[in-house]
């Protein structure tokens, strides 16, 4: 891999016997800019439809920081209704692809997730977090709103859960609060003891019957079948808001600090 791809972040796929590790990455806290929502959801399904594949695990690069939700580059750089609404459908794809993927996707949330971030913790079947996973939706703050992630959000951790969260937009949730709400299933001290507990589970996935998980799969996720028209009309809400003066000021504030 080129140095010029690792600056623009990505996504790599290592696999080890039916489990497959996706692996997202960008220097930026593992932020999400459109190339790399591509290729994620891509990669989620062509794994979903591989027959070697039983479980998929969902992780990113380094100690502290899962993922800072949307690229602040890519979103100062939209400047019009289509382009907003493309780059926020990269969320949507996403989402809808871990949905309808029939693998379990588990997540492990080594460090804090923001925005986009908290979306993609929210859609996994199973999530693992350590007690640096604090969680924060900031997209009021800078104008615009969780619109695209929160259905999932809201499926997870309720409409309270979900509007504590996207109201106190500046304030960070700790990783014992997501698991008290139900975003994490289990809370670590270390790494080392959440990827124990993820071969754990993993192990136990291994014997079990692929078409039952598939089924269960189904039934986890039953109703939210009209997401694909959902999402889409959330994006488009999105990439109006991220237009306004309000908006372009705000994200340049934040890149300052």
């Amino acid at each position: 891999m080129s140095k010029n791809a690792v600056d623009q972040g990505d996504v790599r796929i290592e696999r080890k016997g039916g489990v497959a590790y996706v692996e997202f990455h960008h220097p930026l806290s593992n932020s999400l800019p459109g190339k790399v929502l591509a290729k994620l959801a891509n990669t989620i399904t062509e794994l979903g439809e591989d027959k070697e594949v039983l479980v998929i695990v969902l992780q990113s690069e380094g100690d502290r920081a899962f993922c800072a939700g949307a690229s602040f580059d890519e979103l100062i750089s939209i400047d019009n209704l289509d382009t907003g609404k493309v780059f926020f459908s990269g969320f949507a794809n996403v989402i809808n692809a871990m949905r309808k993927c029939p693998k379990f996707i588990i997540g492990r949330v080594q460090g804090k997730a923001v925005g986009g971030g908290v979306g993609l913790a929210s859609s996994v079947d199973y999530c693992f977090a350590t007690k640096f996973a604090a969680v924060k939706l900031s997209e009021l703050a800078v104008g615009i709103g969780p619109f695209v992630v929160g259905p999932a959000v809201e499926r997870k951790i309720g409409t309270s859960g979900m509007s504590e969260l996207a109201i106190n937009a500046t304030e960070w949730r700790t990783a014992e609060w997501a698991r008290d709400k139900g975003l994490y299933t289990e809370v670590f001290d270390t790494a080392h003891d959440m990827d124990k507990a993820i071969s754990e589970l993993i192990e136990k996935l291994s014997g079990s019957n692929p078409e039952a998980m598939a089924e269960l799969k189904r039934v986890f996720w039953q109703g939210t079948e009209h997401w694909d028209d959902l999402l889409a009309e959330r994006a488009a809400i999105s990439g109006r808001l991220v237009l306004s003066d309000f908006t372009r000021n705000a994200i340049e504030k934040f890149k300052k600090k």
